[in-house]
């Protein structure tokens, strides 16, 4: 019986063995597939960053917005000073010398004692 009962012992730790080392396998596989998963990840991540926008474009990205916003006043109030000021000038700092006739003609003929909006209305238009 004796004989029996190291059998039984030496199966049982050769079982036990086999499940550590069953777990030890698993353990190193997930620790290096995660590990590998993360790394995979920061590069795509490195590649996958955007551009920086240069500083000119930017600059025209917030031109037209405050272009956009000036034109949303002026829908509101046709009239108002500071808006058609405002809209003159950007579209000036944009280059279109064209698209802020009108919004100086408007300021010349709602005030007409203001001779900076004429002459500023003159050089706009080349004369």
């Amino acid at each position: 019986m004796e004989g029996l009962g190291k059998k039984y012992d030496k199966a049982r730790e050769m079982r036990s063995q086999r499940v550590k080392q069953i777990f030890v396998l698993v353990s190193i596989v997930s620790f290096a597939g995660s590990t590998a998963f993360g790394i995979g990840k920061l590069f795509l991540e490195g590649l996958n960053r955007p551009r920086l926008v240069p500083a000119q474009t930017v600059k025209e990205l917030s031109l037209a917005d405050e272009e956009r916003g000036y034109e949303l006043v002026l829908h509101r109030e046709p009239e108002n000073q500071t808006a058609l000021e405002g809209l003159a000038d950007v579209r000036m700092r944009m280059g279109n010398n064209k698209g802020a006739v009108e919004p100086l003609e408007k300021l010349v003929k709602l005030h007409r004692d203001r001779a900076d909006y004429k002459v500023l209305l003159g050089r706009v238009k080349g004369k």
